[in-house]
């Protein structure tokens, strides 16, 4: 059973650097999303939603809310077509969104800290594929 469970997961992050993914990261890319982004105040968490760094303002909530309710849709969908749970899927996702980070951006260590990229790899968990 692990052992399809692996391949599930496997293949959703294959469905991730597919692209089953790219139309709500392209959605996104508006200007507030790329400033925050940019800005340090939002990054990607380790269950594949974006997290608040900073102090919370209500733009900022909204902002970080919108996002994380289209990748909750993405990942119900790529969760059922994957045969694995909604919470595999997106964790999953958030192994692949942290690794495609760039320096400077905000990331969630395994540990729960967040993390600043730099040019090396990013701190991730264990149990990514």
């Amino acid at each position: 059973m692990m052992k399809l469970r692996n391949i599930a997961l496997s293949g959703a992050a294959v469905a991730l650097a597919l692209g089953a993914f790219a139309s709500p990261v392209l959605a996104q890319r508006d200007p507030a999303y790329a400033a925050a982004r940019s800005a340090g105040q939002i990054g990607e968490k380790m269950d594949g939603y974006i997290g608040i760094v900073t102090a919370e303002n209500a733009d900022l909530r909204r902002l970080v809310n919108d996002i994380n309710i289209k990748r909750r849709a993405v990942y119900a969908e790529q969760a059922q077509q994957n045969n694995v749970t909604l919470e595999e899927y997106a964790f999953s996702a958030g192994c692949q969104l942290i690794m495609k980070t760039v320096p400077g951006e905000k990331y969630q260590a395994p540990g729960g800290a967040w993390e600043t990229r730099t040019s090396a790899p990013p701190q991730r968990d264990s149990r990514c594929p």
